[in-house]
C-alpha cells in the first residue's frame, strides 16, 4: 500500500541553518517521511535534465496519509530553483529555516575549514577571507549565502507569503518543541512531536531526539567549535547585515532576534 512520492514539502535553505536538526526533528511524526539525502533536483542542471521520475525514484515509500519531504539547503540560494519547484508544483508548502546571518556565515565557514583539513587541503584563518585589503570581502559565497532579503525576492516572485513557513534556527536549537509545533500547524498535521522526544546532550551542548525506544544525535560533523572571531570584524559583519535584515523583515512580516 506504499509508493513512492514527490514531494508535497520541500525544506529550501538555508545553508548552515538547521536544516538537518529540522529534517531529523520533523521524521519522528508518523505522518512524515523523509528523504535520506540531499538531492539537489532543482538547482544542480546534470540532476534536473534527468527528469522528474528520476526525482521521485530517489524518494522514500510513503503511505497516502504521509508527506512526503525532501532537505536541499542549496536551493534558497539557487536563481534557478523558485522557478522549477513552482513549475513542478504551484501550491507547494516550503520550509525556510534561518538564524543569525553572522552566525551563518562563521558556521559556513567552519564547515568548509573542516572539510578542507579532513582532505589535507590548505586552509586559510577566517580574517583573511572576510576581510580584503582592509574591508569586508562581500564576494566571500558565505556573505552571500546570508543576503535573505536577496534570495528571498525570487522566492516571492513565485510563492505567495503563506506558502512559506520560516523556522527560527537560533531558537530550535534551544528549545524545539514550539518551533516544530508551528511546523505542524503550516502542514495541517496533527500534534505528533512532545517534549519527550528530546533531551539536552551535556556533552554535545544541544538536543538529541528520543523515538520509537532509540535515541539519536545529529552527526559529529554539527555543532563543530566556530572561530574566535575579532569583535572589530563581527561588528562590520553585523553592520553590513543591518540593513539586509531590516528589509527581509519587511519582506516576510515578522522580526528576528538577530544582530
Amino acid at each position: 500500500g506504499t509508493s513512492r512520492q514527490i514531494p508535497q514539502t520541500i525544506i529550501i535553505g538555508v545553508r548552515k541553518g538547521g536544516t538537518r536538526a529540522l529534517l531529523e526533528m520533523l521524521d519522528i511524526h508518523p505522518n512524515i517521511v523523509v528523504a535520506a539525502t540531499e538531492v539537489h533536483f532543482f538547482d544542480w542542471d546534470e540532476n534536473y535534465v534527468k527528469g522528474i521520475d528520476w526525482y521521485r525514484n530517489l524518494m522514500p515509500f510513503s503511505y497516502g496519509n504521509q508527506i512526503t519531504i525532501e532537505k536541499t539547503p542549496g536551493y534558497f540560494t539557487s536563481p534557478q530553483a523558485p522557478e522549477r519547484i513552482h513549475d513542478m508544483n504551484s501550491s507547494i508548502k516550503l520550509l525556510l529555516i534561518l538564524r543569525d546571518p553572522t552566525e551563518r556565515v562563521i558556521s559556513d565557514y567552519t564547515q568548509v575549514y573542516y572539510n578542507r583539513v579532513e582532505s589535507h587541503k590548505p586552509v586559510q584563518l577566517f580574517e583573511d577571507i572576510v576581510i580584503k585589503n582592509g574591508v569586508l570581502n562581500t564576494k566571500y559565497k558565505a556573505i552571500q549565502r546570508s543576503l535573505y532579503d536577496v534570495h528571498m525576492e525570487k522566492w516571492l516572485r513565485h510563492f505567495s507569503l503563506d506558502q512559506i513557513h520560516i523556522v527560527d534556527g537560533n531558537t530550535l536549537i534551544k528549545d524545539p518543541l514550539p518551533e516544530l509545533q508551528k511546523v505542524e500547524r503550516f502542514l495541517n498535521l496533527p500534534s505528533r512531536i512532545m517534549s519527550s522526544n528530546f533531551y539536552f546532550n551535556q556533552t554535545k551542548g544541544f538536543y538529541c531526539i528520543r523515538s520509537d525506544g532509540r535515541e539519536r544525535c545529529l552527526h559529529e560533523s554539527k555543532g563543530r567549535p566556530h572561530p574566535l572571531v575579532n569583535s572589530t570584524i563581527l561588528e562590520q559583519l553585523y553592520s553590513y547585515f543591518r540593513e539586509h535584515n531590516a528589509k527581509f523583515y519587511k519582506m516576510v512580516n515578522h522580526s528576528f532576534d538577530w544582530h
